[in-house]
């Protein structure tokens, strides 16, 4: 049976330079109508989280989140999906240094209406700041990784940076603790404290 999960792997494969079939026939099976198009798989999980919360069913919606690998990918994906190709709906989630590549791929893909949502800094920065850091601690030790944290602050690089820089770098310092943070910092959001960039693209869908 069609999911889209298949279909995100289908685009995937077609943006790595294989064929479209594939990603069509699923499309059209799966009646897909927008496609929200995020950096990488932490972005991918926070979306998700949010979705799930608010009793969202996003791919019964005709809606598919894509994970792309990176920002320059944008132009590619934004292509194949976008009125040049699928014609689907695009509109997506990126860091404010992104911001550029999200806007002219949208625009050579024939975007006309650019719903492009940005983070100030990054998504994980939004999230810790509007948990505040002494609540991230909180949940970094429901998760087991208290005692990983105290290892990672007494690295010397370190000293002198902000709790909300060290929470940031230390979420990416293992493979998949990022990912993993994307849901559990969502998760435990208030229902006011989504930040702005999050909480407008759920609400655009």
């Amino acid at each position: 049976m069609a999911d889209m999960r298949a279909f995100r792997e289908a685009v995937t494969a077609w943006a790595a330079g294989g064929l479209g079939d594939p990603a069509r026939e699923l499309a059209g099976a799966l009646s897909v109508r927008t496609a929200v198009l995020l950096e990488g798989p932490s972005d991918f999980a926070a979306v998700d989280a949010l979705a799930a919360a608010r009793g969202r069913d996003l791919e019964a919606e005709g809606v598919c989140v894509l994970s792309m690998g990176g920002a320059m990918s944008v132009g590619r994906y934004a292509e194949l999906l976008g009125p040049t190709g699928l014609g689907l709906r695009l509109t997506g989630l990126c860091d404010v240094r992104e911001r550029g590549y999200y806007a002219r791929g949208f625009e050579r893909a024939g975007a006309v209406q650019q719903d492009i949502f940005v983070c100030a800094a990054d998504l994980e920065d939004e999230l810790i700041r509007a948990l505040g850091t002494s609540r991230v601690e909180e949940l970094i030790a429901s998760e087991g990784d208290l005692r990983a944290l105290k290892t990672f602050l007494n690295q010397p690089a370190q000293r002198g940076r902000s709790a909300q820089q060290q929470f940031r770098r230390f979420f990416g310092t293992k493979k998949g603790r990022k990912i993993r943070y994307g849901s559990v910092l969502v998760e435990a959001l208030a229902p006011d404290r989504v930040p702005a960039s999050l909480d407008g693209l759920l609400a655009a869908l």
